[in-house]
């Protein structure tokens, strides 16, 4: 088994290859979790703001991950394979809020509005955390989108294998939830910053 020094060198088919091995399996899923958990727990926080239902998403996540990386191929990296399971599971969350709820998608956005305002994790200057709370106006499909690519610095292509969609539509829906979101602050004299991992690509 691999040393706890050799560990920060393993890349996605050396930690598989451990995984795939009984007497391993349990130390290359425990590296696999070290390495990812922090992003996917920020990128379903942003989508979903309650902290306890993000711990239980992201157990989802890992959950899923155990049982289906014995069958994982290698087609994308680890990482975009791992975000694409986060992102499926934070939507399908966020459609069965809003049908146990019978909230409309307005609502809906209220009501994580005022989790994510009680919240210390999304703290920061007035601009922020008006610009948090835009964003979860967004419906959560271009809501995904804007914090992949905002807060993430995701490229397209990336985005593109974690969702299923274009990137053509990946890129209008990142626009049109720029627009929306500078419609909001402009009524506060506010401007969206330009990220700065953005890129084109």
């Amino acid at each position: 088994m691999a040393g706890p020094q050799h560990m920060n060198t393993l890349d996605d088919g050396e930690l598989l290859a451990l995984f795939r091995k009984e007497e391993s399996r349990h130390y290359a899923f425990n590296q696999i979790v070290r390495l990812h958990q922090r992003r996917l727990y920020a990128f379903i926080r942003r989508m979903v703001t309650d902290p306890a239902e993000t711990e239980d998403i992201l157990q989802d996540v890992f959950l899923k991950a155990w049982t289906g990386l014995e069958n994982f191929r290698g087609e994308a990296r680890l990482d975009t394979w791992l975000f694409r399971v986060a992102h499926n599971e934070s939507i399908s969350h966020l459609r069965r809020l809003k049908r146990r709820s019978l909230f409309n998608e307005r609502r809906l956005a209220r009501q994580l509005t005022v989790t994510l305002a009680s919240e210390e994790h999304f703290s920061g200057d007035a601009v922020q955390q008006k610009l948090q709370r835009a964003v979860m106006n967004l419906p959560p499909k271009q809501r995904a989108v804007f914090t992949m690519k905002y807060f993430d610095g995701m490229k397209y292509s990336e985005m593109s294998r974690v969702t299923g969609t274009s990137e053509g539509a990946l890129k209008a829906s990142f626009h049109i939830a720029v627009k929306k979101i500078e419609q909001e602050l402009t009524a506060s004299d506010q401007t969206i910053a330009r990220p700065k991992h953005q890129t084109s690509a």
